[in-house]
């Protein structure tokens, strides 16, 4: 079964499948692969084959709540759903049901979407990789011993692993263009406040949140459901009018390449695939790239001020921290070292370091680079083995440095795969626009997929085969243990 929104959608107008028939396939694939990838925290099977059931009733009437009417999705366990458990991967959450659902979840919902369980997510969302001593570690369908990223780390796995046609994520630093980039799927990072995040978070400045999918065309039907404003979020942006399944012209296009930033090192086999596909869009799509080397100074420093010293604010005050794992409790504790002229002199840097990336876009549309420049590594660890990190408290940020600086600046990026290395493991090209150009970026994503990649399945998905990866990770079995460093305790 083709599982992408727009595939399922003209199956279920064509009558050839019900909504039932979709949810319980869903669920038969949840069974038997979430033993091994850890994506799914809590599915509600019952209540999804009701809605369902429901849907059907529905569409055989001639009512269709939605442009996603009876299709399920995956919701990351940090988007509130009205008594729901949100546990937020944290024992200090794990009875925690709150009593409103978020904008972008509530969207889906009314579209016709069916919510058939939460996925899992590193603790309060803090870390980029899938590890987390509260579910056990997200493990990535295309080589299960290895990470799946995060920190969105459920909805991407669920999501390569063929569980669900689409799910729910957010982005602070990275969060939803990681876990695409290493499993293989498609997810954008719109404009600040494209996308309405409620409730508040204490790092609202990089707070993002969005639909993650098989393709970048899958997205746009997704996009166009929850984009626009909401007054929970005083940061939302106006509508832009635009729909986003709708074909752009790329010819006259000014796009550049840059093979990485800060003058990091790129592992080979990440260079050679992003080369590659850059190479392969300039000759299919006939538009013009060329080189660009920012000269932006790396803004780790930026960036961990303010996403440190945001989440003290929030829980430094809590004289028992030990309900937290190991690294948020660490991130939490060295929160006291920053006062509030740090912040501010962050937040003024923010703003110049922002600049720079908006002026970069006056002479270009567009910017191409590696999503993440490190391949997948082990599903027990924050950081690839014998890697350092510039910083101490967050050793995630050294393997991401091109994901987080677009979180600084707002700016619409995405994660578009674009093949696979010698050890079969995907690649992100990550694309990215001038802020609110949200649908140019999305535009080009759709045309550059036909060339690239073209969504291929894991071979754990084809296979059905679960022997031989351990035994299943879940809330209840022992927790792997994560520390700062990287290194499995």
């Amino acid at each position: 079964m083709d599982f992408s929104v727009l595939a399922l959608r003209s199956a279920l107008a064509s009558g050839s499948l019900t909504s039932e028939a979709l949810v319980r396939e869903s669920l038969e694939r949840i069974g038997r692969l979430n033993p091994i990838v850890n994506a799914f925290s809590q599915v509600y099977d019952m209540e999804a084959l009701e809605e369902a059931r429901a849907c059907d009733r529905e569409r055989a009437q001639g009512r269709l709540r939605g442009p996603l009417h009876g299709i399920p999705m995956g919701v990351k366990d940090l988007f509130f759903v009205a008594d729901k458990l949100c546990q937020r991967g944290s024992a200090a959450y794990k009875d925690f049901a709150p009593k409103a659902t978020a904008p972008i979840v509530q969207r889906m919902i009314d579209a016709g979407s069916i919510m058939i369980g939460k996925t899992t997510t590193t603790e309060m969302g803090w870390s980029g990789s899938g590890c987390s001593e509260f579910y056990g570690p997200t493990r990535n369908p295309w080589n299960p011993e290895r990470t799946s990223g995060g920190s969105s780390s459920g909805s991407g796995a669920a999501l390569a692993a063929r569980m669900v046609p689409f799910t729910l994520g957010s982005d602070g630093g990275g969060s939803v263009r990681i876990p695409a980039a290493f499993c293989g799927v498609f997810a954008m990072k719109g404009s600040l406040g494209r996308v309405p995040a409620w409730p508040w978070s204490a790092t609202e400045m990089l707070s993002h949140a969005g639909p993650m999918s098989l393709s970048a065309k899958d997205s746009a039907v997704l996009f166009n459901v929850v984009k626009g404003p909401d007054p929970r979020d005083h940061q939302a942006l106006p509508d832009d009018g635009a729909d986003y399944t709708v074909p752009q012209s790329l010819g006259s296009l000014r796009i550049g390449f840059a093979p990485s930033l800060f003058g990091f090192s790129v592992a080979p086999e990440i260079d050679r695939v992003v080369r590659q596909a850059v190479a392969t869009l300039s000759a299919t799509l006939g538009v013009d790239i060329h080189m660009v080397a920012p000269d932006w100074q790396d803004p780790i420093r930026i960036f961990e001020t303010l996403w440190v010293a945001g989440r003290g604010v929030a829980y430094g005050a809590q004289t028992d921290l030990s309900a937290f794992g190991s690294g948020f409790r660490g991130l939490v504790e060295a929160s006291a070292h920053y006062n509030l002229a740090d912040y501010l002199s962050a937040a003024k840097a923010r703003a110049e370091f922002a600049g720079s990336v908006h002026a970069l876009f006056e002479d270009i549309d567009l910017l191409l680079l590696p999503t993440v420049p490190v391949e997948p590594f082990a599903a027990d660890r924050e950081a690839p083995a014998g890697f350092t990190s510039p910083s101490a408290v967050l050793a995630w940020t050294g393997w991401t440095p091109f994901t987080y600086p677009f979180n600084l600046s707002g700016s619409p990026a995405a994660s578009l795969p674009c093949g696979l290395t010698a050890n079969g493991l995907p690649v992100g090209l990550q694309v990215v626009g001038q802020r609110h150009a949200d649908a140019l970026v999305m535009a080009f994503c759709q045309q550059a997929e036909d060339h690239i990649f073209q969504n291929k399945i894991p071979p754990l998905v084809v296979a059905g085969d679960k022997a031989g990866w351990g035994t299943p990770s879940n809330p209840t079995a022992e927790k792997s243990s994560c520390n700062s460093t990287g290194e499995h305790s």
